[in-house]
């Protein structure tokens, strides 16, 4: 598996449009501001997220993508990562703010401001998976295609080193943290948690990681691979089903990392973000994007 084909394999892509970004709400939350914005991820669609600007902080500075879990909540997203609703372990875009970055925390497609039938939110979320496919498109390149244009929003603004670029994700968010990076190189270092396992090993694919043709040419590993020159931390639990075989993957994929670098932890428990796997996560983000 190379970049190209794995691109390839995402079917058409949708058109980038401009960001038009607004600003609505700003909150003073100590050491940082939390806005909230909207934003153009295409010509016809409009999101929000929060976007977490430190205070009293010497421009240009590193900026964070914070992705948000699953969990089978499609009712939340966004508003998990900055610390206003549900699991607290799950508010790194806020704790990363605090400790010095930019964050920037939009809703994935078919979660929270998203979700378009609250009813029924899997079922919304299957449709916008079979009208993909039978479009020759699929539901994983809508999500990378909105995770670059998060980034060009980052890279434009005057406060954000466009150099000094991170993605961090739990679960649905890991496995995307795998993704981003070979689909946007501006991505320099990406933290995976809960969202290692090959797709052989999966207990159920997730929607968004349906991807016809894609184990033709390799696995979750091979991806991993393909993230040079990047560098990442996969992060899991030794009792997690989406974290299985963590030390097989990284010594598989190790040799590809010239300039990068590659490393992993596996902490005891299951799916979970704990205050030392996030102390680990945030330590590699200061020691590749320069804090501290």
């Amino acid at each position: 598996m190379n970049q190209d084909t794995l691109i390839n394999l995402l079917g058409s892509l949708p058109q980038k449009a401009p960001l038009a970004m607004i600003i609505t709400d700003e909150v003073d939350c100590g050491s940082y501001r939390r806005h909230t914005i909207e934003y153009a991820v295409e010509s016809e669609e409009r999101i929000q997220a929060f976007l977490c600007i430190p205070n009293e902080t010497m421009a240009p500075l590193p900026a964070i993508y914070c992705f948000h879990q699953h969990a089978g909540n499609r009712l939340l997203g966004k508003s998990e990562v900055v610390g206003l609703a549900g699991d607290p372990n799950q508010a790194y875009a806020g704790e990363l703010a605090q400790r010095g970055y930019i964050t920037l925390a939009p809703d994935a497609i078919c979660f929270e401001n998203r979700c378009r039938d609250k009813n029924k939110p899997d079922h919304y979320h299957l449709h916008e998976l079979h009208m993909r496919l039978v479009r020759g498109q699929t539901l994983l390149g809508k999500v990378l295609h909105d995770v670059s244009v998060g980034i060009d929003l980052l890279t434009i603004l005057p406060a954000v080193d466009p150099d000094r670029i991170g993605f961090i994700g739990h679960s649905y968010g890991g496995r995307t943290a795998l993704f981003a990076p070979v689909f946007d190189r501006r991505i320099k270092t990406s933290v995976c948690n809960c969202g290692s396992t090959n797709y052989r090993d999966m207990p159920g694919i997730q929607f968004d990681y349906v991807v016809p043709g894609i184990m033709q040419y390799g696995d979750i590993e091979d991806v991993v691979r393909l993230v040079e020159p990047t560098n990442l931390l996969i992060l899991g639990g030794d009792q997690d089903k989406w974290s299985i075989g963590i030390e097989a993957m990284v010594a598989y994929a190790q040799s590809a990392f010239q300039t990068g670098l590659l490393d992993s932890g596996v902490y005891a428990g299951g799916h979970q973000f704990t205050p030392a796997m996030r102390a680990r996560a945030y330590q590699f983000f200061d020691d590749h994007l320069s804090i501290g």
